[in-house]
C-alpha cells in the first residue's frame, strides 16, 4: 500500500514539474512515504482550505501582477485553492460594490486594492448606507511604481518635484472658467493621496485651485488626448502609454516623493476569512511565492508578456516592461534613469508586509483632506483591518523572514516633511494645506 502511494506521488509530481522545484518534489516523495495525505501543493491533511473557491478582483494596472501570476503559474492550486477566480473589474468603485456584495451574492470576496480602501468600506466611510463591511489586509502587494503625468502643454513649465510653476497657469484657467483638471482614481486612496500631496507640497490647493476628477486607470490616456483631463495620478502602465503615444510627460513618479511607499493590498472580506482561515492562508501563501517570482529581474519579460494579455491589463508589452526593470522615460527629455531606486517591488525588503505603521499614513492623509473626521480611533481601525499575524504565519510556512516590528519607523517626504507613527498630530500640524473635519 505505501509503495502504492508512492508511486502515485511520483506520477503527480511528474505531471507538474513545470511548476515545481526538486526541493518540492522530494518534500512531495518524502511525504507520501511518511503516508501523509497530501491536496495539490503538497499541503497536509491538516491544512487542508475549508473551500477550494474564492473570487478575486483585480484593476488593470502593472502591480496587479502577484494575483495574475498566482493564478498563471498555478500557486492557487498548488496550495489547494484550485477554484479561484480572478476577475477584471472596471473601476475601483465597481471594486467596492463587489466587495459590498460578496461572492455569495454575485460579488467578490477580495481584491488587488487601493490600501485605504480597505479602511474606508471596514469603516462605513463609501459603502452604501454607510455600512461597516469588515475587511482583512492580508499582504501589501507592492511599493513604488505610480506617477503623476501632465499634459505637453504643460512641458514649458518644467514640472518635476516641484509643482509651484503649475500655479500660474492654475490661476488663469481658474479664472477663465476652465479649470485646469486633474484625475486620480478613488477619493480617499492612494493616486488620490499622492496628488493632493504634491500639489499641496507646490503651494496649490486641490480642493480650491483645480478641479480633481476621478477616472478608472485603463481611462486614463483616453481622457488626457482627448483634453478632458491636464494631468493625472494612477499606477503603470499608462504613464509609459501616455509617453509612447506622445500625449504628455511624466513629472515624477511617486517612490521620488516617497520612496518604497506603500500601495496596493491584497485585502479580503473578513467573513470569507473568520470562516475560512485555512483558506485564506492558501491564499495567501500563493500570493506570496507570486510576489517572490514577480520580483525577480529574469522574470520581468516573461511577467510583461503575460499580464499584457487581454484578460489582464490589456495592453502593449512596450508599455510595461520597461518600469518593471526600472527604466524610467520621463518623456520631457530628462536623461533615461536606469537602475531607478524607485522601481516597483513586490517582495524584495519586506515589500509585501503590511506595515502598521503605514495604513496609520494613509488614514491621517484621510483625516487631513476631510475624507474622516479628526476624532477617528484611526489605531482601533487599523488592528481590527490589517492582520500582519496572518502574513507572519503564511510567511513562516513558506520558511520566509519578517520584519521584527509592525512599524517602518519615521518616513520622510521629498519636502522635508517627516511621519512618525508614534505621533500622527504632529504630521497634521506639519503640513500647511489641509482640510479638517
Amino acid at each position: 500500500m505505501q509503495s502504492n502511494n508512492m508511486h502515485q506521488a511520483e506520477l503527480a509530481t511528474e505531471s507538474r514539474a513545470h511548476k515545481f522545484t526538486r526541493r518540492e518534489m522530494l518534500i512531495a516523495a518524502g511525504a507520501a512515504t511518511a503516508g501523509t495525505l497530501l491536496v495539490p501543493g503538497y499541503v497536509n491533511a491538516a491544512d487542508t482550505p475549508e473551500t477550494t473557491k474564492a473570487k478575486l478582483g483585480f484593476i488593470s494596472l502593472s502591480d496587479c501582477a502577484p494575483l495574475v501570476i498566482a493564478k498563471e503559474k498555478g500557486y492557487f492550486e498548488k496550495y489547494g485553492m484550485k477554484d479561484v477566480d480572478v476577475l477584471k473589474q472596471s473601476s475601483w468603485g465597481a471594486v467596492r460594490d463587489n466587495l459590498e456584495l460578496g461572492s455569495d451574492g454575485g460579488g467578490i470576496d477580495g481584491a488587488h486594492l487601493l490600501t485605504p480602501m480597505a479602511y474606508l468600506i471596514a469603516n462605513g466611510t463609501i459603502t452604501k448606507g454607510n455600512r461597516k463591511i469588515p475587511m482583512y489586509i492580508l499582504a501589501r502587494l507592492n511599493v513604488n511604481g505610480q506617477g503623476i503625468s501632465v499634459s505637453n502643454k504643460y512641458k514649458p513649465l518644467k514640472l518635476g518635484l516641484n509643482a509651484a510653476p503649475m500655479m500660474a497657469e492654475a490661476q488663469k484657467a481658474r479664472g477663465s472658467g476652465d479649470p485646469i483638471t486633474v484625475a486620480q482614481t478613488f477619493p480617499g486612496g492612494t493616486h488620490w493621496a499622492w496628488i493632493r500631496y504634491w500639489l499641496a507640497a507646490g503651494g496649490i490647493n486641490p480642493d480650491t485651485d483645480v478641479k480633481v476628477v476621478t477616472v478608472p486607470p485603463p481611462q486614463m490616456v483616453a481622457n488626457m488626448k482627448t483634453g478632458v483631463t491636464d494631468a493625472f495620478c494612477v499606477g503603470e502602465p499608462w504613464h509609459q502609454q501616455l509617453i509612447n503615444q506622445q500625449v504628455g510627460y511624466t513629472a515624477v513618479t511617486t517612490g521620488q516623493i516617497w520612496n518604497r511607499h506603500p500601495e496596493k493590498a491584497f485585502a479580503m472580506r473578513g467573513d470569507y476569512v473568520d470562516k475560512n482561515p485555512k483558506a485564506a492562508k492558501a491564499l495567501l501563501m500563493a500570493v506570496q511565492e507570486a510576489q517572490m517570482w514577480c520580483d525577480k529581474m529574469e522574470n520581468k519579460d516573461e511577467l510583461s508578456q503575460i499580464v499584457s494579455k487581454r484578460q489582464w491589463i490589456n495592453a502593449p508589452v512596450s508599455d510595461i516592461v520597461a518600469r518593471y526593470k526600472g527604466i524610467i522615460d520621463f518623456g520631457d527629455g530628462r536623461p533615461i534613469e536606469r537602475n531607478s531606486p524607485h522601481i516597483m517591488q513586490f517582495w524584495k525588503d519586506f515589500a509585501s508586509y503590511p506595515y502598521k505603521s503605514h495604513d496609520l499614513w494613509f488614514l491621517t492623509e484621510d483625516i487631513r483632506w476631510g475624507i474622516l473626521p479628526q476624532k477617528t480611533d484611526t489605531k482601533a481601525l487599523v488592528n481590527a483591518v490589517n492582520r500582519e499575524d496572518l502574513w507572519r504565519d503564511a510567511a513562516k510556512t513558506l520558511a520566509q523572514a519578517a520584519p521584527k516590528t509592525s512599524s517602518r519607523g519615521v518616513e520622510k517626504f521629498f519636502d522635508g516633511i517627516t511621519f512618525d507613527p508614534n505621533n500622527p498630530e504632529a504630521y497634521l500640524k506639519s503640513v500647511k494645506l489641509k482640510k479638517l473635519v
